[in-house]
């Protein structure tokens, strides 16, 4: 059999050493050795092949916006959202639109090859909806952009923001989002909830709220947001994002929380870079950092995955688009340091992640879109400690990224010429 290209001899991530044949943008044969030839042939041996990279929570729209207008000087999430009120006014189409196509030839550099972004609706010229769905358009043939209507300043507390959310929807923007614990009132948060939930339930959408991004323990607009996804059927379509009042609250309370999400089939998200960074703020100590319950959700069989959320944006003044070193804090910081965990920890920001966001078409099995990474490690585990570099980024059967292996020479008498950090034990 011929192929368009042929990956000869990467290691899969449970292990197995195999050829990956592609026609097209399709994964065609993935066999322990291909027979055959190919236009292009990609040297894989003794490197880790995977699934690309999934975030399933950003904000594009203000994303490499860093010091605009001014710099966030308290660090705090709500100084962060008064300093985007300041920039909106100030944004243009082509700077927003540039921007994220910037970010974007990051995210593809990064083998980041699928994202969902959250854009605020608050703005009454949409500007940001119009320019990001310019982007989308133009990412297609290489990045799955999903866009979330959010009303960042409140769905109720914004007085325009509910006609804004349904314009934005009719312009093409095909997922509904919210901030309930942003809303004047907890009151008000639940009543959003509901609202956003049954708009999603009649135009057939999925709902992706941030939901309870707050040290306030007695936010829990989660267990609205199950409770809503059960009546209006909408098991398997709905994510709550941050989820960080659950390190706050009573014990007692999760135990019966957490059943009722997982009964729900709803998703979380938490955002172990930004939240650690934004949370707990007004504590001394002992200091809380931010992070939901990710291993206690797990074991109820509740989807978690791992997002992004920023990068140098007027929340969080770093970040890269590597979903490694999102997936290796969040390790950390939610101590998952188990072999398996750290493996679970891999596979959140690619299968997981996708899985989260509905695209059935990403993954390394037969019939799946040719889209996959190349790292510089030898298993999932090396490549989070390593932030393992992409040795090439495939997308629909194209190769559109790749960079050399840097390995460091060393000048040290009786020592190797090179080096590089990969460790094989024994």
């Amino acid at each position: 059999m011929d192929f368009d290209l042929i990956v000869r001899g990467g290691t899969l991530p449970h292990g197995g050493i195999a050829d990956i044949g592609i026609s097209g943008e399709t994964i065609i044969a993935i066999e322990p050795k291909l027979e055959g030839s190919a236009g292009t042939e990609v040297d894989a041996r003794g490197n880790l092949v995977s699934p690309p990279f999934v975030d399933p929570h950003f904000h594009m729209d203000a994303t490499l916006s860093y010091g605009l207008p001014r710099i966030n000087a308290s660090g705090t999430l709500l100084e962060g959202i008064a300093l985007w009120g300041e920039l909106k006014p100030l944004l243009t189409h082509e700077a927003v639109r540039d921007r994220a196509l910037a970010y974007c030839d990051w995210a593809v550099s990064m083998g980041l090859l699928a994202i969902r972004t959250h854009v605020d609706v608050c703005d009454d010229r949409l500007l940001a909806v119009g320019a990001l769905l310019e982007v989308k358009k133009a990412v297609a043939p290489y990045i799955d952009l999903q866009l979330v209507a959010f009303p960042q300043d409140g769905f109720y507390r914004s007085p325009t923001a509910r006609q804004n959310t349904m314009r934005a929807l009719d312009m093409g923007v095909d997922i509904l989002g919210g901030i309930p614990h942003f809303e004047r009132t907890m009151a008000d948060g639940r009543r959003s909830v509901t609202e956003l939930c049954e708009i999603a339930a009649k135009r057939g959408l999925l709902v992706d709220l941030h939901c309870d991004e707050t040290d306030d323990p007695l936010s829990r607009h989660i267990e609205q947001l199950a409770y809503e996804t059960q009546r209006l059927g909408l098991q398997g379509r709905v994510a709550g994002s941050h989820l960080t009042s659950m390190h706050s609250m009573d014990n007692y309370y999760v135990s019966k929380l957490l059943p009722l999400i997982a009964e729900a089939g709803v998703s979380a998200i938490p955002n172990p870079l930004i939240n650690i960074m934004l949370q707990g703020r007004q504590d001394t100590f002992p200091k809380r950092r931010g992070m939901t319950r990710v291993k206690e959700m797990q074991a109820l069989g509740i989807r978690v995955g791992w997002g992004q959320d920023c990068v140098l944006d007027p929340w969080y003044s770093l970040g890269t688009a590597d979903m490694l070193d999102v997936a290796f804090m969040g390790l950390h910081v939610a101590q998952m340091s188990s072999p398996a965990d750290m493996a679970r920890c891999f596979d959140m920001v690619t299968n997981v992640n996708a899985a989260i966001m509905g695209l059935d078409h990403l993954g390394l099995a037969v019939g799946k879109r040719a889209s996959l990474v190349i790292l510089d490690a030898g298993n999932p585990i090396e490549a989070l400690r390593l932030r393992a570099e992409r040795i090439y980024v495939i997308a629909r059967g194209k190769v559109v990224a790749e960079r050399t292996r840097q390995d460091t020479r060393l000048s040290i008498s009786g020592r190797p010429s090179q080096v590089n950090r990969r460790h094989k034990s024994g």
